[in-house]
């Protein structure tokens, strides 16, 4: 039987990496820390069992499917706008700022499912197949809704994308 220590290990080393995902996926640093707490109170009591065989993959897979079920309980009251801000100067200090601010509000548009794989694939490197076994779906699945999330991002930051590759 595994110790509630090494529950308390786990959750110290890979804490900053696991609240890191919960921002990704809730854009919102206080959220973000109560998706964690969440995910780690609904997996300490089977802990035992899952230290056994990845945990950091079931403890990721409780993130997103905790983040999903919010999602769909609760409406946002987010509205659409058709002014964009103003985009910086290349001597900006700040640009590398904005664009990461950009590319993290243009993430949060996007579909649960479709954020989701972005945040696993993109921001963890998880490949097709462990992002897939996260989600439990299908590879195929992963490549559609990353293929769709990309178009949809190259659409809403064309110029800022491009800035990514320079």
């Amino acid at each position: 039987m595994t110790s509630g220590g090494d529950f308390e290990e786990f959750v110290a080393a890979r804490g900053p990496r696991l609240l890191r995902t919960a921002w990704l996926l809730t854009g919102d640093a206080h959220l973000a820390e109560d998706l964690l707490q969440t995910a780690l109170a609904k997996v300490w009591p089977k802990w035992s069992r899952i230290a056994r065989d990845h945990p950091e993959a079931y403890v990721r897979k409780v993130l997103v499917t905790t983040h999903t079920s919010w999602w769909r309980r609760h409406w946002r009251g987010e509205v659409p706008t058709g002014e964009l801000p103003e985009r910086s100067g290349a001597a900006d200090p700040y640009a590398d700022v904005d664009l990461e601010q950009s590319l993290a509000a243009a993430v949060r548009t996007l579909p649960v499912r479709q954020r989701a794989v972005i945040v696993l694939r993109y921001f963890e490197d998880l490949s097709v197949e462990e992002t897939a076994a996260t989600l439990g779906c299908a590879p195929g699945t992963v490549k559609s809704q990353a293929s769709k999330a990309l178009r949809t991002l190259r659409a809403a930051l064309p110029a800022r994308v491009e800035e990514l590759h320079d």
